[in-house]
């Protein structure tokens, strides 16, 4: 048995065991009876054994607040709950939260249709909740709580307030729409943050993907075969245009599917730390990069595309949709560095995310030819394909090979090389960056660009952009915080017992989180713990942005600084995953603790905060 198989045999079977465990049980009990269109008051009941507690409505996240929620039914309009004052303390996962032991009582304020039916009434009272004791926390549950209510014309008015004492939970009425499985921390988010903002930008690189050379050419050729049918109505050339983008649209959605099915949904997690895929990503886009300055040609098989061809050329809606797939494939030369870039910004994101994200790009991607399919008169204004095309290319094919240090990069430290360190890979990136905007001025001979050809507008300010970037890389390659940039760069090196300026000269251990103890123990320090990653763009940025603030990092010199890598390929990485799993149920990172000497958890924080405010309370709540 493969010790991947173990542990997740391991896990499957204490999460089975959790589940057998019930230690809260739930009534719910009104009036007898109550009129239509009045107010009453629901009683909702939690006994909790010795040991155990449950969080409030009003508990902060990570902690799971309690919810209520009536069933439907015919007779209650709404409802609103209360609760008493809780006890405050640090829970399992180390954060502060709303608890309450022994005895929990809470009211519905629930009222009744005015045409709510006459008769008795079962009504079920649904509530989600979360058990916990000192050493660990059951999977959310979700149970029913049933009373039968009699609704009759007259009834006697009830009492309408909760007790002296109860205040409302507001926004926690609904139980949220999620699964019955265990809670997550907040996760890394995939860069950019969010799924709205992910699928934006990628939608974004698709629009962008169009101007290159592989693609723009193909603009008039394609939308030609469309407007040009013999005997075609315009709902045809329109439907005919939309069927050619679902091609492209099914291609690359196909391929997240492919990466998702290939990888697993935690394989896609570790894409952007695994030295395989970076490496396969990186000759991608050496080869890439190579053919787009016109070392050689990278073609598809030409009987493949002539199959395709032929299949495409037939007429009717299956061949333009193999139209719209062979477009897709022959126009991968100049697309795949997004592609490759739009994978590895996945990280971190739900499992289906390099789908979604390739079927956003593909969207981007496809939308000109519908767009045109429906306008076609704005084909007549573009700018016709010619010299400035094959400029685009040469300086695409410098920025692809500068992406490509990127993914060496992270290589080079999930397998702790050191060959290729901060002020290499900026002095590659300062060359890299500076050869285009060389070109674009004419001080670079090559394709694209006449001898005696003036520079242009058009041609100067990208230029001068290029220079203006490469340039302002130097200071990094001498200690100096590059601010933004950082989260995609390799961070100083720091040697042991010193502290790197561009990080703010902190001092951290690595991967000893037991001498971090006994260090805090004999100096009567906390201790800061920083669950991070080679490849985690977020933490290298709160390392080089926010730990670097002089209010911040100042705090932070009165603690005994640990880091705690979880996606290299050493034993003590997938220890340090393993703690993080099973003690704090998380992997994600950037994740931070503050504890003192005896272990005991005096505050965490998951994920990136780029509000200082924010940062330093999470600091004074460790303060010991």
């Amino acid at each position: 048995m493969t010790p991947r198989l173990l542990s997740a045999l391991v896990l499957t079977t204490a999460l089975v065991s959790a589940q057998k465990l019930d230690p809260i049980q739930w009534k719910a009990e009104a009036p007898l009876a109550a009129a239509p269109g009045s107010t009453v008051l629901i009683k909702v009941s939690a006994t909790i054994e010795p040991g155990w507690h449950l969080y409030s409505l009003t508990t902060p996240r990570p902690s799971i607040p309690t919810t209520f929620k009536l069933a439907d039914n015919p007779v209650f309009a709404s409802a609103d709950p209360f609760q008493l004052k809780p006890e405050l303390k640090v829970d399992p996962n180390g954060a502060q939260a709303e608890q309450y032991s022994g005895q929990a009582d809470f009211y519905l304020k629930a009222s009744l249709k005015p045409d709510a039916p006459i008769g008795p009434v079962t009504v079920v009272v649904q509530v989600r909740y979360a058990a916990c004791d000192d050493k660990q926390c059951l999977p959310p549950k979700r149970k029913t709580a049933e009373f039968t209510l009699n609704v009759q014309a007259g009834a006697a008015a009830s009492p309408s307030e909760p007790p002296a004492g109860y205040t409302a939970g507001v926004g926690r009425t609904e139980i949220p729409a999620e699964n019955s499985g265990a809670e997550p921390m907040p996760a890394q988010p995939a860069a950019p943050e969010g799924l709205a903002q992910f699928l934006l930008v990628a939608f974004g690189l698709g629009l962008a993907a169009v101007f290159t050379p592989c693609v723009f050419p193909m603009i008039p050729i394609t939308m030609s075969f469309f407007l040009n049918q013999p005997q075609s109505t315009r709902a045809q050339q329109v439907k005919q245009a939309f069927i050619f983008c679902l091609g492209i649209v099914v291609l690359f959605t196909g391929m997240g599917l492919a990466i998702t099915a290939a990888l697993g949904p935690f394989g896609v997690l570790q894409i952007g730390s695994n030295p395989w895929i970076n490496g396969f990503i990186g000759l991608i886009f050496l080869a890439l990069g190579l053919s787009l300055l016109g070392a050689f040609e990278i073609t598809l098989p030409s009987g493949l595309l002539t199959k395709l061809n032929a299949a495409s050329s037939g007429g009717g809606t299956l061949s333009t949709l193999l139209m719209g797939l062979t477009f897709s494939l022959t126009s991968f030369a100049c697309v795949g560095p997004f592609v490759g870039t739009l994978l590895a910004a996945s990280v971190g994101g739900d499992k289906l995310q390099p789908a979604l994200g390739m079927a956003s790009f593909a969207s981007g991607l496809a939308s000109p030819f519908f767009f045109l399919a429906l306008f076609p008169s704005v084909m007549a204004k573009m700018p016709r394909a010619g010299g400035w095309m094959v400029r685009i290319k040469v300086v695409f094919g410098f920025v692809v090979l500068a992406l490509m240090f990127k993914y060496l990069s992270i290589i080079d430290a999930v397998m702790r090389l050191d060959i290729l360190s901060r002020e290499r890979f900026l002095a590659a990136w300062f060359v890299l960056f500076a050869l285009p905007g060389l070109y674009l001025l004419g001080f670079l001979k090559m394709e694209g660009i006449k001898p005696d050809e003036e520079v242009t507008v058009p041609r100067l300010i990208p230029g001068v952009a290029f220079l203006i970037f490469s340039f302002s890389l130097l200071p990094g390659m001498f200690g100096g915080n590059l601010g933004e940039l950082e989260a995609y760069i390799p961070l100083a090196k720091e040697t042991a017992g010193s502290g790197s300026s561009s990080t703010g000269g902190l001092v951290w251990m690595k991967n000893d989180l037991a001498g971090a103890l006994a260090k805090a123990k004999a100096e009567n320090k906390a201790v800061f713990v920083n669950f991070t990653g080679y490849a985690c763009t977020n933490c290298h940025w709160m390392k080089a942005n926010m730990f670097t603030r002089p209010e911040v990092n100042a705090a932070m010199r009165d603690m005994v600084l640990v880091e705690l890598y979880t996606d290299g390929t050493t034993p003590e990485d997938e220890a340090n995953q393993k703690l993080q799993e099973s003690k704090f149920k998380t992997v994600a990172i950037p994740y931070y603790l503050i504890m003192n000497a005896e272990e005991k958890i005096l505050a965490s924080y998951p994920g990136l905060t780029k509000d200082p405010a924010v940062w330093l309370k999470f600091l004074a709540a460790g303060k010991i």
